[in-house]
């Protein structure tokens, strides 16, 4: 799955630009004035070129898109590309498919003046508040039917898709798991694995903020879910593999903790695969939205978050079963695809979702402790 360690960063896909360890240097062009005077890099919405059409004209001039941490599966990624170059034209070219919030971030570092740098990051919470002076402020057309509270005022950042924390498991392999601490159970030894390593994916991170909730902490209080995954360690009930679609098939992940969009997905071969969504440690989040302002390729960046926030983009991230940020709003206008958002399932109780501060004062208690308890 993505978002996952820096071991998983070593294989990259077929698609995938080509990274400093491998290529020659390239440098991009530091010019992207286009042939109409504008500056793509320093557009903040599409009227600085026009129009969405006068954006798409410019994006088309530099035909390509690079994009990182995006594989086919995850929130239904694959259609999104494929629709995106089959609509405009524009080659996107997907590089480490499995790799970490954190691993996006050094690939622009490692990167940085090449026409290979992404051009988009999609990022957890606590890797984009940290990495907040490296975004260029964009405005997409319907940046007003987003709710203040998923982005930036200046469109630095923006929610794009999220879900609630889960924990998918076999029920042909494990018993039904009806609480957390289910998973502290003998029969569960050797089988409960997270997505990836908390202090750099931001998947892994909800995983134990939820074990938090779980087990008398909060928002503001994470340490009980550190503790919970050093108990897991200890029964010798968790196991440090980063799951995917093969290792659940396979039987190497019977258990695994993530996002429920994602679970669901990853499980959808295996006939007894149950996604157990904790109502007493309900937590919800959102993925973060930004533009790389280093990137090579600044109009076709701004098309991409057009087409991500407009109603085409929306039902199909709604299609790999995560909640798009604007499903409220085109539930109420008719736009959304009615079948879809009906099937998702069914949440009670209010959600948790941990703000900014309390995210970043959560990443640095992980960061201080979780190899504390895994090592």
């Amino acid at each position: 799955m993505r978002k996952q360690g820096i071991a998983a960063v070593a294989i990259a896909a077929a698609t995938t630009f080509v990274v400093a360890a491998c290529a020659a240097p390239q440098s991009s062009s530091n010019d992207s004035t286009t042939e109409s005077g504008v500056n793509a890099s320093e557009a903040t919405s599409a009227a600085d070129f026009g129009g969405l059409d006068g954006l798409i004209e410019a994006a088309q001039a530099e035909g390509q898109l690079n994009v990182i941490a995006l594989p086919p599966d995850w929130a239904n990624y694959g259609e999104l590309i494929s629709t995106f170059e089959d609509k405009y034209g524009i080659t996107v070219n997907s590089a480490e498919p499995t790799a970490s919030s954190q691993d996006e971030i050094n690939a622009a570092d490692r990167l940085a003046g090449r026409d290979t740098a992404p051009d988009v990051f999609d990022l957890g919470q606590a890797v984009a508040l940290a990495n907040t002076d490296r975004f260029a402020p964009y405005k997409v057309e319907t940046f007003d039917q987003i709710p203040d509270q998923f982005k930036d005022p200046d469109g630095l950042w923006v929610n794009d898709y999220g879900g609630y924390m889960s924990v998918g498991y076999d029920s042909n392999v494990v018993p039904e798991i009806t609480s957390f601490d289910d998973l502290l159970k003998p029969e569960f030894r050797g089988r409960v694995a997270l997505n990836g390593d908390p202090t750099q994916a931001g998947a892994a991170f909800s995983g134990v903020m939820m074990a938090a909730l779980a087990n008398g902490g909060s928002a503001d209080d994470i340490a009980p879910g550190v503790d919970f995954f050093g108990r897991l360690n200890d029964e010798g009930n968790f196991i440090a593999v980063d799951p995917d679609t093969a290792t659940i098939e396979s039987g190497q992940t019977p258990v695994v903790i993530d996002w429920d969009y994602l679970g669901a997905a990853a499980g959808k071969n295996v006939p007894t695969w149950t996604v157990f969504v904790p109502q007493n440690a309900l937590l919800a989040g959102y993925y973060f939205q930004a533009i790389n302002k280093d990137g090579p390729n600044p109009a076709a960046a701004r098309l991409w978050q057009e087409f991500l926030y407009s109603d085409e983009g929306q039902n199909l991230w709604l299609k790999g079963g995560a909640r798009p940020v604007r499903g409220d709003e085109m539930a109420q206008a008719g736009t959304i695809d009615q079948a879809l958002w009906d099937a998702l399932p069914a949440v009670t109780g209010d959600p948790v979702i941990p703000t900014p501060e309390q995210t970043e004062a959560a990443g640095t208690y992980l960061a201080d402790n979780w190899s504390r308890v895994i090592s």
